[in-house]
């Protein structure tokens, strides 16, 4: 399955400027999922992370990681219309830059699940320019 930002927007509550995800490549709800996030040389953030070499912050990275992890999990029916919220990331590690211009591939499968709470885990990856750009995972709780 693929979705655009339309059809993005109509999974997850997010909107600019921080809609972090445009376009779904390849989605099975509930197992797996891979998107993609143009860094906007445009974008704000760039004017002072850091002048004359702006980066994409990794709290960014995290975010379209976690973004991903919730189109996967709000794309069940068992989670449709209900709002993500952010529990947790643990064993995020960053491995190379992500720079004004780059487009990222981010991809996520859900590792578990606690269904009687609401509560699922996903590892997700984060790739750019073929390499693996940072990975962790992401706990939500869909409210």
């Amino acid at each position: 399955m693929r979705l655009n930002r339309e059809e993005i927007q109509r999974i997850i509550p997010h909107r600019d400027p921080m809609l972090l995800v445009d376009e779904v490549l390849d989605l099975a709800p509930g197992e797996s999922i891979e998107a993609t996030f143009w860094a906007d040389p445009a974008r704000e953030i760039f004017k002072g992370h850091f002048p004359g070499e702006p980066v994409l912050p990794g709290v960014y990275t995290v975010e379209c990681m976690a973004q991903t992890a919730d189109i996967l999990l709000l794309s069940c029916e068992r989670y449709a219309g209900k709002v993500p919220l952010f529990l947790g990331i643990d064993s995020v590690r960053f491995r190379a830059k992500i720079v004004p211009g780059d487009t990222i591939e981010i991809r996520a499968v859900l590792a578990k699940e606690r269904p009687e709470k609401a509560i699922a885990t996903c590892h997700a990856q984060v790739f750019v320019r073929g390499g693996l750009a940072a990975e962790g995972d992401v706990t939500l709780a869909m409210r």
